[in-house]
């Protein structure tokens, strides 16, 4: 999100899947072998706070090879400045991460795609939008032109977000089926200058890194979660 700024309508959240299942795996193995579910895919990006109040943590994005769990690469995140909340009880604009296992339908960014990108990736152009109008048709939807009925003020026109939108990757929260009022614009982009207004973030190296590294064919996933707790991310 801008820098300093909490955007208008921050974030849209889904249920946590919380299964009452004991970890797959001791405490020593890698972080997705002890997940409940890690969505099926072969990789898998982890976004990890201390607790539900911190404001900062861990990205670690991990893929299976030889029917094990590898790290690939990590680097530190930032959340919202509320912190995070759980997904399912999380409200528009309380400036909170929700917490979750989501898909990553595409990419988007102001420059061009890093080298080595194989996500769909879509190119901010000064057109480009994102609406968060409750009221809208178009809610929880990247709009170019900006749709009549999605009001400015409840919108994000993505190319004024530099260099947070340098590159992104849509988080998949309230975006199959949106819900009015859960909040819209999640997403894993380039750091600003400090806590986020939900989304996600990680230094540009680091967005870079991810982009050439993430294939469709091996549908990525990202947790969202804390290291303990009802939001602890190895009961997803």
């Amino acid at each position: 999100m801008r820098p300093g700024v909490v955007a208008l309508a921050s974030a849209a959240l889904l249920t946590l899947v919380t299964l009452g299942a004991a970890p797959r795996a001791g405490a020593g193995a890698p972080l997705p072998e002890r997940m409940a579910d890690t969505g099926g895919g072969t990789q898998l990006i982890t976004a990890q706070a201390a607790s539900t109040r911190s404001t900062t943590g861990t990205v670690i994005w991990w893929e299976r090879l030889g029917g094990r769990w590898v790290q690939a690469g990590s680097a530190p995140a930032r959340f919202g400045a509320k912190g995070l909340a759980e997904g399912g009880s999380r409200r528009q604009g309380t400036y909170t991460t929700p917490t979750g296992l989501y898909d990553l339908p595409y990419a988007f960014g102001i420059r061009s795609a890093p080298v080595g990108t194989t996500t769909p990736y879509r190119r901010v152009r000064q057109n480009s939008w994102w609406c968060q109008d409750n009221r809208s048709r178009s809610y929880n939807r990247w709009t170019e032109p900006r749709a009549a009925d999605c009001r400015a003020a409840q919108a994000e026109h993505l190319v004024e977000y530099d260099p947070e939108y340098a590159y992104a990757l849509v988080i998949g929260f309230n975006y199959n089926r949106p819900v009015r009022g859960r909040g819209a614009g999640i997403f894993l982009h380039v750091n600003g200058r400090g806590a986020t207004a939900g989304c996600v973030s990680v230094p540009a190296d680091a967005m870079r890194r991810i982009l050439d590294w993430a294939e469709p064919a091996r549908r990525p996933h990202i947790a969202i979660g804390t290291a303990s707790g009802p939001t602890a991310i190895t009961r997803y």
